[in-house]
């Protein structure tokens, strides 16, 4: 079976500096969040919960052998959005011991979205992230992501430093 190409515009995004104002509060009483460091089955679960919509196959391509020290990593931060104890959110950051942070997962299960969960697990996680003093945290999003993800990243701190199609598997 020969695999399918396609060309997806893929949006580069970088803030350089903290979240100012007051955090965001929890729009929800039973909501919290907090770094976990989860068995690779718990955290393929709600990876495939949250990125089965959006095509996230990156760590579903992970060998088993390799996600798991990667998970276990001093570089791998991952926050984990819970409402009333059920894992609901995941935010993942690589190279977190850099001055150069890649937020390189980022969502909610869609059952959770439009309840203003995903402003408050990010302004709060990258508040977290930023105590670690980085010189800046960046992100790309590409069109098979939230139509919302773009507004949500520009309203916690990003900006836009470069856009391109690339190619990627269907």
């Amino acid at each position: 079976m020969q695999e399918i190409m396609v060309q997806l515009l893929v949006t580069y995004m970088d803030m350089q500096s903290p979240p100012t104002g007051d955090p965001l509060p929890a729009p929800l009483e039973t909501a919290s969040f907090a770094v976990e460091r989860l068995e690779v089955e718990a955290f393929l679960s709600l990876y495939r919960a949250v990125g089965e919509p959006l095509r996230w196959d990156q760590r579903l391509r992970m060998p088993k052998e390799a996600l798991d020290p990667f998970l276990r990593s001093p570089s791998t931060v991952v926050y984990v959005l819970r409402v009333d104890g059920r894992a609901v959110g995941l935010c993942e950051f690589d190279r977190v011991d850099s001055a150069d942070i890649e937020l390189t997962h980022f969502g909610l299960i869609p059952e959770m979205q439009g309840r203003r969960l995903g402003p408050y697990f990010l302004d709060g996680a990258l508040r977290s992230l930023w105590d670690r003093a980085p010189d800046r945290v960046w992100l790309h999003t590409d069109e098979w992501d939230h139509p919302k993800a773009q507004d949500t990243y520009r309203r916690a701190g990003f900006s836009v430093f470069d856009s391109k199609r690339e190619e990627v598997s269907e």
